[in-house]
């Protein structure tokens, strides 16, 4: 299965974006989707998870309250909700997946698409 994101753009602080994670085929119910984003010269960060077939979610942080991940099973397309965004939120935005929630979380899923930027101008 491939992965795409897209959505990303340049936006101000306090505006919101929707990013699309497009699955090539079937997302099956024991996937962990997740997002994670990378600014240059840092190390990949983990935003945001959920068990496909559970929708159970999990958040950073840092995130936490103002973005939302969901999931829509019958287009296969995961989604990430960004709302109040801040400047420290700018970086490529990369969806993943795996089986294993430890490793999606860890941002280390064994597959991840092309990753969207995200600029957020203060």
């Amino acid at each position: 299965v491939q992965l795409q994101a897209s959505g990303g753009g340049l936006v101000q602080a306090g505006g919101s974006l929707r990013l699309s994670c497009a699955a090539s085929g079937r997302i099956y119910s024991s996937a962990v989707m997740g997002w994670f984003r990378q600014a240059p010269g840092e190390e990949r960060e983990f935003v945001a998870a959920i068990r496909w077939g559970t929708g159970r979610t999990y958040y950073a942080e840092s995130v936490k309250g103002r973005f939302t991940i969901s999931g829509d099973k019958a287009k296969n397309t995961m989604y990430l909700q960004m709302d109040s965004l801040r400047p420290e939120d700018s970086a490529v935005y990369y969806c993943s997946k795996d089986t294993d929630w430890a490793k999606v979380v860890a941002a280390k899923a064994d597959y991840r698409g092309q990753g969207t930027q995200v600029t957020v101008s203060s």
